[in-house]
């Protein structure tokens, strides 16, 4: 029997003693209170009269969350709904901007609580990894040697997405960093009154500056755009903060008696789908794709030729190697014999001239690497400018240019080498030793972008080629025949393209892609994703085209599981690619699938999607070691808990034992990249969360489950399924109902991500996208896609006659443990009289009784989960005591949200289905020239419309800023 898991890895549960849990809510409540009262003030100098309304409106949501009676909540929503357009739009900023400030106050407090632990002044929530170090050493009596081993060769690869689930504009993300910033100066510095004041003031000109900038994105960002935010992220934490992370790790290591990590050790790797992801988003082109590869680059080269610069001031030493010396000697000559052209351009690239000769032979040679940085530059520039430059042939073409890394890091080598001879050993294991690590991890590309596709548009692509040759349609073939037929194609010789094809849209637009690969730097290139994927012939397709359009060094492909029945036939699918000789040479051992949380999660409901991509990898995994093939696992993993998300140590860490064996691909998506990488202290946390999970499931896995827990797990997850698919597949009433209830018709305006909602414009729940199916539950605080289901299989257990069964694996499975604590977060976060508030004011009558079996399920559902944990309320246990204060401190502002979401909902609504604006327009509106402003922004709609339609978007902001960091 596994031995139970600690209350420690509870979620919710900070690992504090009870004191310090104590303290820390304390210092929520107070920062709360602060930043809160700190926007009020700002509100009020711009809003006098409206500020006295916001305070009772506040009031009234306390008292509501806090009594549940009805004539609270009348009381709260009559005010609402007497505001006008303009007002309506204040308050819903004011109450939008309250949850913001309060999600920094959470943020700040736990970057806090996790500085402690590391001090030792508090327990950890998680192991660290130096923890991890111990624990594998002292109780599990891990060999040193082999955690060294372990620890060299893993790589953990994040993958930054697109996906658009972060609803706040990227220039108030920055104004809450700064505030964020400044609260952490106040607490954990020892400032003098002065210097309290000035902070106070800089935490308040914050404030204002996000209060009067437009949270709404008054345009659908493009996929350049979307790039561009997430390279952010590298240049103000993530390039700096990993050689600080690495350099821990080599403490930690010395800890246990062993050496730092070697210079080649790769602990991360980074990659990106932004301009990549093409799978139903019309606005990703080839030339979106080229466009993003070269702004990646362009931002690896900015930022290495600002540490080369830092480390020709540094590396002033004269002593040197002969190695050194001679390369030295080599660029004096270069200079000395007239090439002054190329040193002047040096001069007016940096500004700055050290003056260098061969008594600085470390400046002279760095000097050199910073021109050829500059030069590399400047031909990235040039192919921006002229998009029908081949950009490998550009930078290969050109001898002063960098074209990857390798010369690079061989110069850098060279220097760190040349240090270590002369017993400079301290100076090499400095900032140039970052610097190497950072050479290795981010390159001349920074990250590596993945290209992912619908496996459709590639069996059209190829229906279109044998067509037009005579051969027959692809598409009509069976496996067997398109299986033939790829594997002779790969192994013959002619080409199979002819340059006179007749192309749709859609078909130009794939051969495309795979031309424009062809001529982009191959170490920018990751994987290349098949979504939707259903057989080897999917992958077989893609490597064809890829020889076929010229790619030479092919991108691995990467076949992608989603549905509950392509999870299921995800083991035949990889049995017969790694039977076919012609594929298992070409992979040389190594193969990487997909597995996808989110449309699993829609197709069968999280309980049922959960178990069915738990057995897959152990499948998949069985599978590459019955071949001899290394396996790595890319988890599509999305924020939210009905899209995979949660705590990414737990995540790690209940994942089958055996199937993470040092590698591992997680995407981090949406909101989620800037609570892990938005600030320097959440960054540090997340490399070393990561580092640490997969250092133990590799070295130590969890035992496996035994078959009775699989057995049953396996009956609730059907029994979980088809009481989902019940409801949202065969009950014809489901769509109309939740089109009705929730604003996901609505999500559009909101213009966060630069890909449609739908994969088609045809269709309902099965083309609709995994996000906006998760983002419209969200919004009405009933999160059905997490819980659905899950009810009848608890319940059909507890009557069984199996509760200790049941609470058994709680108490000692992993998986089953994080799946319900998750689940218990949920109900947590969810209220059932809002949802009945959207149900009454924007459902037809005819509709509701469907409303009320859903809410009656969520309280059976809610009673079985209940029951099983062994708690009396939802978060009742002293482990989730924090998480529950952040909730209760939380509902007050996202209450009066919900409420004018409701409102202006059913505003618009009436509008759509024909009622005139003047018949709604109160006869009293009458704006004034500075509501105008506010309520028009330019837009040529009625004012009236215009106000209202930009009250709902923010509350749509608002709620999801409301359920952001708490699971």
């Amino acid at each position: 029997m596994q031995p139970a898991m600690s209350a420690s890895l509870a979620v919710g549960n900070l690992g504090l003693s009870s004191y310090a849990l104590e303290v820390n809510q304390a210092l929520l409540k107070e920062d709360d209170d602060l930043l809160r009262q700190t926007f009020l003030s700002v509100f009020k100098e711009h809003h006098p009269q409206l500020a006295n309304k916001v305070d009772v409106i506040f009031a009234l949501a306390q008292a509501w969350c806090l009594s549940e009676s009805d004539s609270d909540f009348e009381l709260l929503e009559k005010r609402l709904e007497a505001l006008t357009p303009d007002e309506s739009i204040l308050v819903a900023s004011a109450f939008s901007q309250l949850l913001n400030l309060h999600n920094v106050t959470e943020e700040s407090i736990t970057a806090r609580v996790e500085k402690a632990a590391r001090l030792g002044e508090v327990e950890a929530s998680t192991r660290s990894t130096n923890k991890s170090l111990q624990r594998l050493v002292n109780k599990l009596q891990v060999r040193p040697e082999d955690i060294y081993a372990a620890l060299c060769r893993q790589t953990v690869d994040l993958v930054f997405t697109a996906h658009p689930t972060q609803a706040t504009r990227q220039s108030m993300l920055k104004k809450y960093g700064a505030i964020r910033h400044a609260m952490d100066r106040l607490h954990n510095s020892r400032l003098s009154n002065y210097e309290q004041v000035e902070t106070l003031d800089e935490i308040r000109s914050h404030i204002q500056g996000a209060w009067r900038t437009d949270e709404i994105r008054r345009r659908k960002p493009s996929p350049q755009d979307e790039s561009r935010q997430g390279l952010t992220y590298f240049h103000e934490t993530i390039y700096s903060g990993l050689p600080v992370f690495l350099r821990r790790i080599d403490t930690a290591l010395k800890n246990i008696g062993q050496p730092a990590l070697p210079l080649d050790a790769k602990l991360f790797s980074f990659g990106a789908w932004m301009g990549g992801d093409r799978d139903g988003n019309p606005f990703v082109t080839p030339e979106t794709t080229r466009d993003v590869v070269i702004g990646a680059r362009l931002s690896a080269v900015t930022l290495m030729t600002e540490q080369v610069e830092k480390l020709m001031y540094e590396l002033s030493m004269w002593r040197a190697s002969p190695e050194l010396k001679a390369r030295a000697l080599a660029v004096e000559a270069r200079h000395a014999a007239g090439a002054d052209g190329e040193f002047l351009e040096t001069k007016k690239n940096t500004y700055d001239v050290v003056f260098m000769s061969i008594n600085e032979p470390y400046r002279l040679v760095l000097s050199d690497v910073r021109a050829r940085l500059h030069r590399t530059k400047d031909v990235l520039h040039h192919c921006l400018e002229h998009p029908a430059l081949n950009v490998a042939e550009a930078l290969e073409a050109d001898p002063e240019a960098y074209n990857d890394e390798t010369e690079l890091l061989a110069t850098l080598r060279l220097c760190y080498d040349s240090l270590l001879s002369t017993g400079d050993v301290h100076v090499a294991s400095a900032h140039l030793l970052d610097v190497l690590r950072q050479a290795r991890t981010f390159g001349l590309f920074l990250c590596k972008l993945d290209i992912r596709q619908e496996s459709v548009k590639h069996t059209e692509a190829l229906d279109a080629i044998t067509t037009y040759l005579g051969l027959g349609s692809y598409k009509e073939w069976d496996e067997a025949r398109r299986m033939e037929f790829l594997v002779q194609e790969l192994n013959g010789k002619r080409p199979l393209l002819p340059p006179d094809l007749p192309m749709s849209a859609e078909v130009e637009d794939v051969v495309g892609t795979f031309r424009m690969l062809s001529q982009l730097p191959s170490d920018s290139m990751g994987a290349y994703i098949i979504s939707m994927s259903h057989t080897a012939s999917d992958v077989l397709a893609v490597v064809l085209l890829q020889k076929e359009c010229g790619v030479k060094r092919m991108l691995r492909v990467v076949p992608l599981f989603e549905t509950l029945d392509d999870l299921n036939h995800a083991e035949t699918a990889m049995r017969q690619l790694f039977s076919t000789p012609w594929y298992a040479a070409h992979i040389q051992g190594k193969q990487e699938v997909m597995i996808g949380y989110s449309d699993s999660g829609k197709d069968a409901g999280r309980l049922a999607a959960a178990w069915g991509l738990y057995e897959v990898q152990e499948t998949l995994t069985k599978v590459a070691d019955d071949f001899g093939v290394s396996l790595t696992l890319f988890h599509g993993r999305g924020g939210t808990v009905g899209r995979g998300g949660g705590p990414a140590h737990l995540a790690v860490l209940s994942q089958p034992p055996g199937t993470i064996r040092g590698t591992i691909r997680v995407t981090v998506q949406g909101e989620v990249v800037e609570q892990q990488f938005g600030e320097k202290e959440s960054a540090f946390h997340t490399l070393d969360l990561y580092t640490s999970a997969v250092l133990e499931a590799t070295l130590a896995p969890t035992q496996q489950p035994p078959q009775l827990w699989r057995d049953t797990m396996a009956e609730m997850a059907r029994a979980s399924c088809e009481a989902y698919r019940k409801v949202v597949r065969e009950d014809a009433r489901f769509v109309d109902f939740f089109q009705q209830l929730t604003p996901v018709n609505e999500l559009g305006r909101m213009n966060i991500g630069s890909r449609p909602a739908k994969r088609r414009s045809h269709g309902s729940i099965d083309t609709l996208r995994a996000i906006p199916w998760i983002f419209a539950w969200t919004q009405i605080r009933f999160h059905l896609p997490v819980w659905l289901g899950v009810g009848e299989a608890l319940s059909s257990m507890i009557q069984a006659g199996k509760l200790e069964l049941l609470q058994d694996m709680f108490t000692n499975w992993m998986f089953f443990r994080v799946t319900l604590d998750m689940l218990e977060m949920v109900f947590a976060k969810a209220d059932p009289r809002v949802v009945k508030m959207y149900s009454k004011a924007l459902v037809d009558p005819s509709l509701e009784p469907l409303g009320d079996e859903l809410l009656a399920k969520f309280e059976d559902t809610e009673r079985a989960l209940l029951t099983v944990v062994k708690h009396s309320r939802l978060l009742s246990s002293s482990s989730t005591a924090f998480l529950q204060q952040k909730l209760q401190l939380r509902a007050p502002y996202v209450a009066p949200l919900n409420i004018l979401q409701v409102s202006c909902l059913k505003t618009l609504r009436a509008i759509e289905g024909g009622t005139s604006v003047e018949s709604l327009v109160p006869s009293d509106f009458q704006p004034s020239e500075k509501a105008l402003a506010l309520m028009t922004r330019g837009d040529t709609k009625h004012p009236f419309v215009a106000g209202i339609e930009d009250a709902m978007i923010i509350t749509m902001k608002g709620i999801a800023a409301g359920m952001q960091n708490t699971g």
